[in-house]
């Protein structure tokens, strides 16, 4: 299983080339944030978003705390579902202050098994969210799993016996060397890969996986690409 998933990362990465993952401007407490408010949304969305918090000196645990629920929902309107996200934000600050004196670095210290609890245990942090926060915010190697993830691996005939998140996230946990720089930059791909090629109508004879996709291969060609 190691070697096929490192094939399938080198065939991606010669393909797509590089991503240069996290989007953004990397600093722990905004990548955080970003993972919040990126839940359901485009990351160009995000970006407005996190723009008007900065420009509004709201990218702090204590600033978000500080703004009537309202008006924090107001600033981050661009990333939908927005009152929801306001909730979800100020839970997080909440805690942040409650259990590590408003410090996100003394969060991200923990080790990944402690801080995904701590994160798990916050409102409106689940476990791909929360994935997001340990690789990207903490730099520590838990390998995400979303939407993009599942379609592409289900069509190539690797799965988990379970469909949850947690098997997903074993399997791959469980095979691949714990390494931040892979996980960041596989889960770049897979997520580009599922946007431009494997789609919910895939693009399989353009597929640099297409030589060892079941899938891809019993699809009549006719059939294969939706413009």
């Amino acid at each position: 299983m190691k070697e096929h998933l490192l094939d399938i990362y080198r065939r991606l990465l010669d393909f797509y080339g590089p991503q240069h993952w996290w989007p953004g401007d990397g600093a722990p407490f905004v990548v955080i944030v970003g993972a919040i408010l990126t839940q359901s949304a485009a990351w160009r969305n995000v970006e407005q978003a996190l723009d008007r918090l900065r420009a509004a000196a709201a990218l702090s645990p204590d600033a978000i705390l500080a703004l009537p629920e309202d008006e924090l929902a107001s600033l981050i309107r661009p990333s939908g579902y927005f009152r929801m996200k306001a909730r979800k934000l100020r839970a997080f600050a909440t805690m942040l202050r409650e259990r590590f004196d408003g410090d996100p670095a003394r969060l991200l210290a923990l080790d990944i098994d402690e801080l995904r609890t701590a994160l798990l245990d916050t409102y409106g942090i689940g476990p791909e969210t929360a994935d997001d926060i340990v690789l990207y915010a903490a730099h520590k190697p838990g390998f995400i799993v979303d939407a993009y993830t599942r379609r592409i691996f289900d069509r190539l005939g690797i799965r988990p016996a379970v469909d949850s998140y947690d098997a997903w996230r074993r399997l791959f946990m469980d095979a691949l060397p714990a390494d931040v720089a892979l996980f960041n930059e596989y889960h770049a791909l897979i997520v580009r890969h599922g946007k431009l090629t494997c789609r919910k109508t895939p693009l399989c004879p353009v597929c640099p996986l297409l030589s060892i996709c079941p899938t891809g291969l019993s699809r009549e060609p006719s059939a294969s690409i939706t413009l």
